[in-house]
């Protein structure tokens, strides 16, 4: 059990939850909620529904609210017990290829440099006018030639994002204003650089063991904000301490559960208003001497202090780190 994956469900067991449970050499962990179907159960996964003696030993799950995403961070922990070296994030309505992988942490990839800021991902992958949820708007119709990468030796990749087909990860704009299907080019793994910036998100993306701190879901903000906040804050982190977002093809097909696009809309207004000030906060609050849970809690701290989270919000992370500690992780 190296390799754990995580999935959080209020449905009966998916097409993407049995596809996933057959996976070799990966182990899936379900997190369930209050409205999850009673009895829910599936061969070859572990499931952890609300009254599981080994989530309720977490301080994090009495700080958790109930029927909320940031309650997959349950599954983490359990992942964490495990021993897990990676940990693969991922929904109950992505369904994997017959190709789905990752690349090898560490090795010699193509890279985007030589720009700072954020860049939009799916060029790289799409001459459609698509964008990844968490873009800034003033980006979405940006018509320069992407950089071009170039091959770079010895990178320490600390997240990958696979990108889903069909329906990948876009804001309620595009979906209110296209939701056209997409399906990516394929092309070699890409890699961001220091100071390039693109929102990365909980669908389809391993963490290595060392940045386990950094799959902390923020619990104060929208649905619809948290995972690209937890992005947003994990890259500042992640270059100080030497490590590199990088992308992969396409390797799930999304077949995305019910929305309302205008519900969605209203759940991303906080994520258009901070997404660049984010960044610069982290940035300016780190401390090039401490741990990468020292300076997650110095990031939320930071954010909290701008009125980005809440107060609870850090009562909720300090449980996260302290479960963390005693699990060894």
């Amino acid at each position: 059990m190296k390799n754990i994956i995580v999935i959080t469900t209020i449905n009966e067991p998916t097409e993407a939850v049995r596809a996933f449970s057959r996976l070799p050499n990966f182990h899936l962990v379900v997190v369930g909620d209050k409205k999850t179907p009673r009895g829910w159960s599936f061969e070859n996964v572990t499931f952890l529904g609300v009254d599981d003696a080994g989530a309720a030993a977490l301080s994090l799950s009495h700080a958790l609210p109930f029927n909320h995403y940031c309650r997959k961070m349950l599954g983490y922990l359990h992942a964490m017990r495990l021993k897990a070296e990676t940990i693969v994030d991922t929904d109950d309505d992505n369904i994997p290829k017959g190709s789905w992988t990752f690349p090898a942490f560490d090795g010699n990839f193509d890279q985007i440099s030589g720009v700072t800021g954020f860049v939009n991902i799916y060029r790289y992958y799409s001459d459609k006018h698509i964008w990844p949820r968490g873009l800034p708007l003033r980006l979405i119709n940006d018509k320069h030639p992407p950089q071009a990468p170039a091959l770079a030796k010895d990178l320490r990749i600390g997240v990958w994002q696979g990108l889903a087909d069909e329906d990948p990860d876009v804001d309620a704009i595009y979906r209110l204003t296209s939701d056209v299907p997409c399906y990516f080019d394929d092309r070699e793994p890409l890699v961001l650089d220091k100071n390039v910036v693109t929102p990365f998100n909980s669908q389809n993306t391993m963490f290595r063991s060392e940045l386990f701190p950094l799959l902390y879901l923020p619990a104060t903000v929208t649905f619809r904000f948290t995972d690209i906040l937890r992005s947003l804050v994990s890259q500042p982190i992640m270059w100080l301490h030497g490590y590199r977002l990088g992308f992969t093809n396409a390797s799930v097909v999304q077949k995305r559960n019910p929305h309302d696009y205008f519900k969605d809309f209203v759940s991303e207004i906080p994520m258009y208003e901070h997404c660049e000030k984010v960044v610069t906060l982290v940035e300016e609050a780190l401390s090039p001497g401490a741990s990468v849970a020292a300076n997650l809690r110095l990031a939320y701290a930071a954010l909290r202090a701008s009125n980005i989270v809440k107060d609870e919000e850090l009562k909720i992370l300090d449980c996260w780190l302290s479960d963390m500690s005693a699990l060894g992780a």
